[in-house]
């Protein structure tokens, strides 16, 4: 029987930074309230997060980094609304915010968690943003809380062994 590391889902004692996208601030407030919300839902308050507000989602991943970096955060939730325009600018601006926020998590070994919605129009995205589609704000922002803890476990596992 193989054995399993698994992580609950309780954020009390994580300190969390929010990276939200001021662009198409009608769908990021609600994400961001809903981010809010799940932290205190799972057992964490207020207090343990700080928001960083950036000019659209291409931003997200520079301050998501520099918070991860800081050592201040154990996790880094990111959201943003990415909305299909007549143009194919989304599509470039969605690529490189799912790398960026990928790249930011794997240089510094923090939790860095994408919330940002992609989406054809306004509707969709308030859909997902706590509308009749659910809420990407709740998923990264379980992702964050689970990553942490399981980090925490897999790093207690990890100092027991070392002789």
């Amino acid at each position: 029987m193989p054995s399993e590391l698994s992580a609950g889902l309780v954020a009390a004692g994580i300190r969390f930074a929010i990276v939200v996208s001021r662009f198409n601030d009608l769908v990021t407030r609600r994400l961001l309230e809903g981010a809010i919300d799940t932290v205190v839902r799972h057992g964490g308050s207020a207090e343990q997060i700080t928001v960083a507000w950036v000019p659209g989602s291409f931003e997200i991943p520079l301050a998501a980094e520099r918070l991860a970096e800081s050592g201040r955060f154990d996790a880094v939730i990111c959201l943003g609304a990415v909305i299909q325009g007549a143009t194919s600018h989304h599509e470039h601006v969605n690529s490189q915010v799912a790398a960026g926020i990928m790249g930011a998590m794997r240089k510094t070994g923090v939790p860095v968690t994408f919330g940002v919605i992609t989406c054809q129009s306004m509707e969709q995205a308030l859909d997902r943003a706590g509308g009749k589609v659910g809420n990407k704000d709740t998923e990264a922002t379980l992702a964050a809380i689970e990553m942490v803890n399981l980090d925490r476990k897999s790093t207690r596992l990890n100092s027991s062994h070392v002789a």
